[in-house]
């Protein structure tokens, strides 16, 4: 299997990936997007003329970004709608809510480093549940609209911290282990990716395709549990940046019929035997076939309970 490479790089911005290529007509979700790089995401989209929906689970801040990627990018049609992905109820009423086709769901929505062990009104560990289980119900959901924009693309917004934990399926939600908030987030983060490979095997026949990246160490909210950044500052990336490698994944001819991969800095990461101190590449239980199968069917036993 050839690694993929790309011309851009770990400084290369969104807008610079997108330039040249044209969405009109092409319809997109993403989550998250009332801050960080969810942001940049959906305003980097909506320039090349994507219909973006952000979805969002504070509808204020999210109509505030949408009016304001509106102003900025001349297009009207960039739209706001509910989604708790804690929250059941508020999965199935999006999913509901949503009719035509989907070309590109970004999942980009995230919690880190919650400092107790918190449990849904399922029992699940919260960012297990809010980073992996919830976008994997709401894909489930959306297969059909997915599966109508023929040829699809899910991108799965994972991180370099996947390199701190495999998913540990004897203890997903922490009940004997003590909990860790940097290693849940890390098994979270490995479920993302472990997802987009099992997506990639089981929807290929109607023609979706599933991609995860690293977007690398941005200053946003996502670290306010974490007292704030602790990269060096010559290792962090605007946020320009860091949607480079989302936006890629959404909309780069190179990746036509591609899935189950990991990327980093815009190109395809290389396997490694052992973590890093700067924790590059991606570790090999993160791409195994065997626990993503493990996976799906243990997500979706989890979500009939």
């Amino acid at each position: 299997m050839t690694r993929i490479e790309t011309p851009f790089g770990r400084h290369s911005t969104a807008a610079e990936v997108a330039h040249g290529i044209d969405l009109a007509g092409k319809r997109v979700i993403v989550t998250g997007a009332a801050s960080g790089i969810g942001v940049e995401t959906a305003r980097v989209l909506a320039s090349i003329g994507a219909d973006v929906t952000l979805a969002v689970r504070d509808t204020d801040a999210g109509a505030r970004v949408a009016a304001e990627i509106s102003a900025s990018t001349g297009n009207r049609n960039v739209h706001v709608a509910r989604l708790d992905l804690a929250d059941r109820a508020s999965i199935g009423a999006f999913i509901a809510g949503w009719t035509g086709s989907l070309h590109v769901l970004v999942n980009n929505a995230g919690v880190m480093a919650l400092p107790d062990r918190q449990l849904t009104a399922q029992g699940c560990e919260m960012q297990f549940a809010v980073n992996h289980l919830g976008h994997f119900a709401l894909a489930i959901g959306l297969h059909d609209a997915l599966a109508a924009a023929d040829g699809a693309r899910i991108v799965a917004v994972s991180s370099s911290a996947h390199m701190l934990s495999p998913v540990v399926f004897d203890d997903l939600h922490f009940a004997f282990r003590r909990y860790d908030p940097i290693g849940a987030y890390g098994q979270s983060k490995t479920a993302n990716i472990l997802f987009a490979v099992a997506a990639s095997e089981r929807w290929a026949a109607d023609g979706i395709t599933a991609n995860a990246l690293t977007p690398g160490a941005i200053a946003t909210n996502l670290q306010r549990h974490t007292g704030g950044m602790k990269t060096p500052p010559e290792r962090r990336k605007t946020v320009e940046q860091g949607a480079a490698t989302s936006v890629l994944l959404a909309t780069s001819p190179l990746l036509v019929g591609i899935g189950g991969r990991y990327f980093v800095d815009c190109n395809e990461a290389e396997r490694v035997t052992q973590r890093t101190e700067d924790m590059g590449g991606v570790a090999p239980y993160a791409l195994d076939r065997a626990n993503a199968e493990r996976l799906w069917d243990e997500s979706l036993r989890l979500l009939r309970s």
